[in-house]
């Protein structure tokens, strides 16, 4: 029963986290919310965002309460997860929590990156939720391009992004539990 409980968590806390991460990364990348994808995002974090806006101010492009609200929803579940045993102290919960946001802006991005790969295989698929998620991918493979060609009119850089982002991934589930242990 742990492990559906535990499972239900991350999905609700992923979905919900994501959202507000989304939402910052959108805000940042100033790609207007007057789409499908937009209006789901706002309507699933507004509850949480709204009312921290209220206390927390925005930095420059960067919509900080939409990150705290991410944290929160992050450190929540943390808290439930050390309530179910897992060998977290009371002392690295923050820190813990921070590691398992960063996992989820990872996974996020690697998600992104698939989703902006199978839609570019789609000929003549031009949509407004295409280039929406064009314009949030493109910043994570313009640098790669740089590097890589195409190869026979194949684009294989968000492949290589999301290796390189899983690699990330990997490193940040060894420093979550390092970070466990220093409790």
């Amino acid at each position: 029963m742990t492990q559906i409980f535990s499972y239900l968590l991350e999905v609700i806390v992923g979905l919900l986290g994501g959202a507000c991460l989304l939402r910052l990364y959108m805000q940042y990348q100033r790609v207007p919310f007057g789409n499908p994808l937009g209006r789901f995002v706002f309507a699933v974090s507004d509850w949480i965002v709204v009312p921290l806006r209220r206390v927390v101010p925005p930095f420059r492009r960067w919509d900080l309460s939409s990150a705290l609200a991410a944290w929160l929803l992050v450190l929540v579940k943390c808290l439930f997860l050390m309530f179910m045993g897992e060998p977290t102290s009371w002392a690295t919960l923050p820190l813990v929590a921070v590691v398992d946001l960063l996992r989820l802006a990872v996974s996020g991005l690697m998600a992104l990156l698939i989703v902006y790969a199978v839609l570019s295989w789609v000929p003549g698929a031009s949509s407004m939720l295409q280039d929406l998620i064009a314009r949030l991918s493109k910043p994570l493979v313009r640098p790669i391009r740089r590097y890589v060609p195409l190869i026979g009119g194949v684009d294989l850089t968000p492949l290589i992004a999301v290796v390189l982002l899983q690699v990330v991934a990997f490193v940040l589930v060894d420093l979550r539990g390092w970070v466990m242990h220093l409790g």
